[in-house]
């Protein structure tokens, strides 16, 4: 299903193609050259310094269900609803200290998220779909995969191909096919000072 933004200025069309679908075909794996053209495209994210604070942990139920399950059972249970379907989860991390020099890399989750929005636009322009979660166990995702403390645990990915919205539950499937809205730019974007909108 498509659901493409409506905005009140053109935007390239990938930007308005991504959105963050809950219905995943389980049957559809995610082809290795796929997720290794996600992560490419995370690869080249800008990030202060080139210090690419970035780091992910990949799990494809496809190749390793034992390892998938695991992070599943991270995901808080209304994740749980809808992404046993998804293929593919993933964590994002992102690195606390720059790597050349230790010191504190205050940019690190901000750099972390460019690389993420990358794979996602990524994943919109190959046919497939990504819902990035907040709904998850940072700690008991440390724990399981023995993630170091430097480390920020960010957001999980839900990665896979698209289903009919008529496999969620009529909640879920509610939300699957509402319009998609944004709050007005003015609220968001000033010009000169706080709380000036720009000018049109």
């Amino acid at each position: 299903m498509e659901k493409p933004a409506r905005t009140q200025h053109p935007i390239h069309e990938v930007i308005a193609k991504r959105w963050s679908p809950r219905a995943y075909d389980a049957s559809k794996p995610v082809e290795r050259r796929d997720l290794h053209s996600l992560m490419e495209a995370a690869r080249w994210a800008p990030s202060c310094f080139g210090d690419e604070p970035w780091r992910y942990i990949v799990w494809d139920r496809f190749a390793d269900e034992a390892a998938w399950f695991k992070a599943f059972e991270c995901l808080v249970p209304g994740n749980q609803v809808w992404a046993k379907n998804a293929p593919v989860l993933m964590i994002v991390l992102a690195d606390t200290l720059f790597e050349y020099n230790d010191s504190p890399n205050r940019f690190g989750q901000y750099d972390t998220g460019a690389a993420s929005e990358n794979l996602v636009l990524q994943a919109a322009t190959m046919g497939l779909i990504a819902h990035q979660m907040g709904g998850y166990d940072p700690d008991k995702a440390r724990a399981a995969f023995s993630i170091p403390e430097r480390y920020v645990c960010m957001s999980m990915i839900a990665v896979g191909h698209p289903a009919s919205p008529d496999i969620l539950d009529d909640a879920l499937k509610a939300q699957e096919i509402a319009e998609r809205a944004r709050k007005p730019a003015s609220s968001r974007f000033f010009e000169g000072t706080w709380g000036k909108p720009v000018k049109p």
